[in-house]
């Protein structure tokens, strides 16, 4: 997507946004000025961020800028593959959707509190929330 931006936001980032992280709010916000601007939210790491912090997916799901993408038979297969491999399973769905696609092919870098869950995976950007709001 020519001229696009986009990012995906694991679990720890959308904690971090219902906890009130500034960086994870204005990257919300930012997508209000134009619709090339992406937040995606892998519905994997939206189940496991609601675990943590009840009633987030329904805030998250109620964010018009936030884009949830369900897992598809390739992303299924794609996050069983890292599932063998030891990764967790709900930070499965980001790499996946954090890769090179044809739509995408620089990929989309990931939104976390804990990049270094994300050090040996190649191929995978992040951007690391600051610990403070």
């Amino acid at each position: 997507m020519t001229g696009a931006t986009a990012v995906i936001y694991d679990g720890s980032a959308l904690v971090a946004l219902g906890a009130g992280n500034r960086l994870a709010s204005q990257l919300v916000i930012n997508t209000a000025h134009g619709p090339t601007r992406h937040v995606y939210v892998p519905t994997l790491c939206l189940a496991a961020a609601d675990g943590t912090r009840k009633g987030l997916a329904d805030h998250v799901g109620a964010l018009p800028a936030a884009e949830i993408v369900e897992l598809d038979f390739a992303g299924a297969s794609a996050v069983g593959a890292l599932i063998r491999d030891g990764v967790e399973w709900h930070l499965g769905h980001a790499i996946h959707l954090s890769r090179p696609t044809l739509d995408w092919p620089d990929g989309r870098p990931v939104v976390t509190a804990t990049p270094e869950l994300y050090a040996d995976m190649p191929l995978v950007r992040t951007i690391r929330l600051p610990d403070k709001r």
